[in-house]
């Protein structure tokens, strides 16, 4: 059985930073394309990060660029997003991801999900 537990979310000011986690369960990071998504207050679910497991690459989403990093800790079967310069836009349940085929933007494509942490950036 899958389980990703993800942890790390809080109240932060704008301009600080926070690292999130994503513990996994039944199943292997190392072996598996994982995900970050996030999804604010009446809005739809949003693409945020995804790694390969296969090629090591990474993608962002534009408006995270160059402030967020994922990272994977294969020893911990562990998945991290660290968000710097956090804004106000940033305010949003972030969910974990993953799937053996896929490490796309589109959050119906992955089967496995985590509950979700709160982030808040105030301004």
């Amino acid at each position: 059985q899958v389980q990703l537990v993800e942890s790390g979310g809080g109240l932060v000011q704008a301009g600080g930073s926070l690292r999130l986690s994503c513990v996994a369960s039944g199943l292997t990071v190392s072996t598996y394309y994982m995900a970050w998504f996030r999804q604010a207050p009446g809005k739809e679910r949003e693409f945020v990060t995804s790694i390969s497991w296969k090629s090591g690459s990474i993608y962002y989403s534009d408006s995270v660029k160059g402030r967020f990093t994922i990272s994977r800790d294969n020893a911990k079967n562990t998945v991290h997003l660290q968000m710097n310069s956090l804004n106000a836009e940033d305010t949003a349940v972030y969910y974990c991801a993953a799937d053996r085929y896929y490490f796309g933007n589109r959050h119906a494509e992955y089967p496995y999900w985590g509950q979700g942490t709160q982030v808040t950036v105030s301004s």
